[in-house]
């Protein structure tokens, strides 16, 4: 009986410490279903969760931080991920601000262009008059002397010693003698000295004087201002040779040049006003009255004239003119125009980036454009855009270059893709992050513009 009983005694001791033991592990390993939900969470965040920085996507860490090149708290990267657009460059409402990015509505306006013309004042071609000899001979005497000189019509400008003229006045005298015979002949005559542009109070002086003249008057057939005198006391002239250039200054041209890209935009009628040097604060207004056919082959411009009353001769010749012509196309009625901020050239392309309006957070994506005329500060769009869509009209580089540094399509890489970095930069595709193994990469490296070396950090 003394042995059933201990060994019932030991059973039960056994089991007591068995039943100890369970209880004891559990209090000591026992975990909630919370505890045991954040420690999947946490694992999950861990392996998960890549922190980037909204200034510079390109960086990639496997914790949260600062970000090493500007010091801005690094935010989640799933944030940054756009589940409208797989292409989209998606950006914080933090990095929007520190980019300066702004968008404006795409719409519709009136092509309107303000076109800044440069030119000289020039006096009217249809009148300047040459003034000519109109008989062979010697300049006897200059009653106009000098360039710049105002003449009158009908005013003595110069005498002239002709041999030729008074051999025609002899003629003249014979004939009268045999007018009675001859009265053909005295008309000849008389015809003779007309054509020498005498006139007739002068022919009728040599008929009644009966004698012979050695010099003769030389009278302006137009009145305004000297312009060239080709002329001097002395000179031997022959018929025809030009004496003097004058030009009534009454009216004049302005004289504009129009480079290529300008010349659709104007149009005979277009009213031009401008500025001279000469007179500070005040404008002359013109309109359009001629456009050159034909484009100068050294300055690659074409001219356009101006034709502009001169009161008070405030307008002189060679005068250096500003003027403005606002322009509408003529081909457009109301199209869409957008600011010239707005789009990044490549040579071939223009692209500009457009905001998505369903995204939950600020993303944009790269579009290719067809553009027509430039405007003052914007372009006309044939293609590409809608009325109502949201672009970048600010900050476009930045957001471009957010874009190409992520591997999205930018405007050096249409097709997106994986873009060189700098040592410990991550980009998608590449698991590497900025840790010691980088650092000791950059480590003899000799940095530009530095000759300290990183081994000594």
């Amino acid at each position: 009986m003394k042995i059933k009983k201990i060994i019932s005694n030991k059973y039960l001791s056994g089991g007591f410490l068995v039943l100890a033991g369970l209880l004891l592990g559990g209090i000591i390993f026992h975990h909630s279903p919370k505890e045991i939900s954040r420690q999947e969470t946490s694992v999950k965040e861990t392996k998960k969760t890549i922190w980037t920085c909204a200034m510079h996507p390109q960086i990639r860490l496997d914790h949260p931080g600062k970000c090493p090149i500007c010091g801005m708290d690094l935010i989640p990267l799933d944030q940054y991920i756009s589940e409208v657009n797989p292409d989209a460059i998606v950006m914080t409402e933090e990095g929007i601000k520190l980019a300066e990015v702004q968008t404006s509505i795409v719409s519709r306006q009136k092509p309107v262009k303000k076109i800044q013309l440069y030119g000289k004042i020039q006096a009217d071609e249809r009148l300047v008059e040459t003034e000519p000899a109109h008989f062979p001979g010697r300049i006897e005497k200059l009653m106009v002397n000098f360039t710049g000189e105002e003449v009158r019509r009908g005013q003595v400008i110069a005498e002239i010693y002709s041999p030729e003229l008074v051999t025609a006045q002899k003629e003249l005298l014979e004939a009268l003698k045999m007018k009675e015979m001859q009265p053909r002949l005295l008309d000849a005559a008389r015809e003779k000295l007309r054509l020498w542009k005498l006139t007739e109070n002068q022919i009728t002086d040599i008929e009644n004087s009966g004698r012979t003249k050695t010099v003769f008057d030389v009278y302006a057939s137009v009145s305004g201002t000297v312009i060239n005198k080709n002329i001097n006391v002395g000179d031997y002239v022959s018929q025809g040779t030009p004496l003097y250039e004058i030009a009534d200054l009454s009216h004049v041209w302005a004289l504009f040049d129009a480079y290529e890209s300008d010349l659709p935009w104007i149009r005979k009628g277009d009213r031009i006003t401008f500025t001279l040097q000469s007179q500070p604060g005040k404008e002359f207004t013109g309109t359009v009255s001629f456009i050159d056919p034909v484009i100068n082959p050294q300055t690659r411009v074409a001219s356009v004239r101006v034709e502009i009353p001169n009161t008070g001769n405030i307008l002189k010749p060679d005068m250096f003119a500003t003027g403005v012509l606002t322009a509408h196309l003529a081909t457009a009625g109301n199209s869409l125009v957008i600011p010239q901020t707005s789009v990044l050239w490549t040579g071939t392309r223009s692209v500009v980036y457009v905001k998505l309006q369903v995204a939950k957070e600020p993303s944009f994506v790269m579009r290719q454009i067809t553009l027509g005329p430039s405007l003052s500060n914007s372009y006309v769009v044939i293609n590409g855009l809608k009325e109502g869509e949201e672009i970048v009209t600010n900050g476009t580089f930045s957001v471009d270059a957010s874009a190409q540094l992520e591997g999205k399509p930018s405007m050096m890489n249409p097709e997106g893709g994986k873009v060189n970095t700098m040592p410990g930069m991550v980009m998608p595709g590449n698991s590497r992050s900025v840790n010691d193994t980088t650092m000791k990469e950059m480590k003899g490296m000799d940095m530009p513009g530095d000759s300290s070396i990183v081994k000594d950090q």
